[in-house]
C-alpha cells in the first residue's frame, strides 16, 4: 500500500466538513453530499444562509458551524466542535471559502490584495492546519482544495485572484507528492467560470460558464475517484493549458488580441 495512491473516502468512514457553503459552489456540493447521505459540517460567516439549507435535512446529518477561515483559532475550534458533536472524525475536507476582486494596473491595491491572500490561501492553510494532525494521525483522509483554472497563468485584471489560485494549486500537488506515505488523498478543484454570487459582479468575458449546480455535480463525481485534478469545463482546460505551452510573446499577443468586456 506505501506506494499506491490512497483510495477516496467512503461515507461510512465519518463527516465531509466545507467551508464557503453558504453560496454557490460551496452550497450545492454540500446539497449534493448530503443528497447522497454523507454528514456535512456547513462553515462560512453568514450563518443564516447556512442554517437555510440545514433546515432542509435531518439534524443529525447536517452541523452548521460559523467561522471566518482567516481565524486560525476559530479554524482549530470549528474542527473540535465538528468531532466532538458527531463524535465522528473529519474524514473528507473540502477548502472551498474564497474571493474574488478584480485588480490591475489601474485598480492595484495592496490591501485588497492581501485580503485575497488571506481568504483564499491562508484560509485553505487554516482548515488543513485544523484536519491534518488528526487525519496523519488515523492514517485516512481526503482533503479537497477548491482554486481556478485562474491559476495556470496571469490573465487580465487577475493579479490578486490569479496569484492566490495559483498559489493553491501549488500547495495541493506539494501534498499530493506525500499522499502514498501519509494515507491521505489529496486532491485540487480548477473550475472554470461559474455563474456564482462572487463572480456576478465581474465585467470579465466568461466563456464556458456553468451554473453552481453543473459545478457541484462534477466535483462530487471527480471526489469519488483518485485523481489529482477536478478541472472542468474541457474546451477552458483544453486551451488554458495549451497556451500555458506558448512562447511568452505569442501569449501576450493572444492576450491583447482575445475579447473581453470592460
Amino acid at each position: 500500500m506505501a506506494n499506491d495512491i490512497p483510495l477516496p473516502v467512503r461515507l461510512t468512514e465519518g463527516v465531509v466538513w466545507i467551508t464557503g457553503a453558504s453560496s454557490g459552489i460551496g452550497r450545492e456540493l454540500a446539497r449534493r453530499l448530503l443528497d447522497e447521505g454523507w454528514t456535512v459540517a456547513l462553515t462560512a460567516r453568514r450563518e443564516p444562509e447556512l442554517q437555510s439549507l440545514a433546515h432542509l435535512y435531518p439534524r443529525e446529518r447536517v452541523l452548521v458551524v460559523p467561522a471566518d477561515v482567516i481565524d486560525a483559532a476559530a479554524m482549530a475550534a470549528a474542527a473540535a466542535r465538528i468531532e466532538a458533536e458527531t463524535g465522528r472524525p473529519i474524514v473528507l475536507a473540502i477548502a472551498n471559502a474564497g474571493i474574488w476582486q478584480r485588480m490591475g494596473m489601474n485598480d492595484f491595491d495592496v490591501d485588497a490584495f492581501r485580503n485575497v491572500i488571506a481568504v483564499n490561501v491562508l484560509g485553505t492553510a487554516n482548515m488543513l492546519a485544523a484536519v491534518l494532525p488528526s487525519m496523519r494521525a488515523r492514517r485516512r483522509g481526503q482533503i479537497a482544495i477548491v482554486a481556478s483554472v485562474a491559476g495556470y497563468l496571469g490573465l487580465p485584471r487577475a493579479s490578486a485572484y490569479g496569484a492566490s489560485k495559483a498559489a493553491l494549486i501549488h500547495m495541493a500537488s506539494s501534498l499530493r507528492a506525500e499522499s502514498a506515505q501519509s494515507g491521505i488523498l489529496v486532491q485540487v478543484i480548477n473550475p472554470g467560470f461559474v455563474a456564482t454570487p462572487m463572480t456576478a459582479s465581474s465585467r470579465a468575458s466568461q466563456p464556458f460558464v456553468l451554473s453552481a449546480e453543473e459545478a457541484a455535480a462534477r466535483i462530487q463525481v471527480g471526489l469519488s475517484a483518485t485523481r489529482f485534478e477536478i478541472a472542468f469545463p474541457w474546451p477552458l482546460v483544453l486551451a488554458m493549458k495549451l497556451a500555458k505551452l506558448l512562447p511568452w510573446p505569442i501569449f501576450f499577443r493572444a492576450i491583447r488580441l482575445a475579447p473581453r468586456r470592460n
